[in-house]
């Protein structure tokens, strides 16, 4: 099996006990969760059998010890996880609507996960074949783009299948706003590039969709997949006879807490890639047999219903008996 590197953000998630109605004569509390896309994804990863590292910088403080320890708990080997005394582990406070759907306010202006530099990767960590994931939240700001796009590069320098998941927080812009472009050429060149269709339809600005997908093909780009909730999954990957697409329908489920859900997704998937030794010169042979490529997003799906139907981030993540015992609604 392949290794899977995940580089960004591992923060705290402080969900609040109250959900869309509760009464507001209720006290709200907030309960700490170990949390952050790449980590989720991290430690999805492990929790399914996969052999996951981390890399990132968490502070010297109790959350970042918090974090550490929950990494080691799922799995997660932590050897690329640097510590800092300069910046405090961020926070995420999440709040929930009736239907499970979160949104965040960050204290992240600056973070430790924020001061990890291009300079911090080793050669070493990609000495073996393996899988490099990364999200947006670490192209915030200028110094930690950067880093980002130097793992990145190094990755696929290596010959690692590089995988982008958008994932936008358009409050922990400076800007109030993505910058769009940047972001999508990270992703385009990116190997595998998710993103939901609000994601895509921020990042296209006036081109239509189809224009959008075509330009995205013509960086490292080979598959792109484009999430719409409870709606069919869109896939695409480009052969030398034009653009393939398809779709998948993910399982119903009663969602309680979409926090973790698309993480648990790109989990999945890096798992399924990894266990198959799927290296980033493999992808397009592996997505041309349509039925192997469904069968692995058809996985991650399950993946994803199991953490919607969940509380929380680390702890709404699937193990394999986990996974093989649940019932979709």
């Amino acid at each position: 099996m392949l290794t899977t590197i995940s580089f960004g953000e591992v923060l705290i998630d402080m969900l609040s006990n109250k959900v869309g109605g509760n009464a507001d004569s209720e006290q709200e509390t907030f309960t700490k969760f170990a949390g952050g896309a790449p980590a989720n994804v991290a430690v999805a990863v492990a929790k399914l059998g996969g052999d996951s590292r981390m890399a990132g910088k968490i502070g010297e403080d109790m959350f970042g010890d918090f974090l550490r320890d929950s990494l080691h708990e799922a799995g997660v080997n932590t050897d690329y996880l640097l510590s800092t005394r300069e910046a405090n582990t961020a926070l995420a406070f999440v709040s929930l609507d009736d239907s499970g759907e979160r949104s965040f306010t960050f204290y992240r202006n600056p973070s430790a996960d924020m001061l990890f530099r291009a300079d911090e990767f080793q050669t070493e960590w990609f000495a073996n074949p393996g899988l490099f994931h990364f999200c947006s939240n670490t192209l915030t700001a200028s110094d930690i783009a950067a880093a980002t796009a130097a793992g990145a590069q190094m990755a696929a320098d290596a010959g690692w299948l590089v995988s982008f998941d958008v994932n936008l927080r358009h409050n922990l812009w400076a800007s109030g706003r993505a910058d769009a472009e940047l972001v999508w050429t990270l992703a385009a060149d990116a190997h595998l590039v998710k993103m939901s269709i609000e994601e895509m339809d921020y990042l296209r600005g006036e081109q239509s969709e189809e224009q959008a997908i075509e330009q995205l093909f013509e960086g490292s780009a080979q598959l792109l997949l484009i999430t719409d909730g409870g709606n069919p999954l869109r896939y695409f990957f480009k052969t030398a006879s034009g653009l393939q697409q398809g779709q998948i329908t993910p399982p119903a489920v009663k969602m309680v807490d979409s926090t973790a859900a698309g993480d648990a997704f790109v989990g999945g998937l890096m798992v399924q890639l990894a266990q198959q030794e799927i290296s980033a010169d493999q992808l397009l042979t592996f997505c041309s047999d349509t039925a192997k490529l469904e069968q692995a997003l058809a996985y991650a799906a399950r993946c994803g219903g199991y953490a919607a139907a969940h509380y929380g981030a680390f702890v709404a993540l699937p193990t394999r008996e986990q996974l093989e015992s649940f019932h979709s609604a």
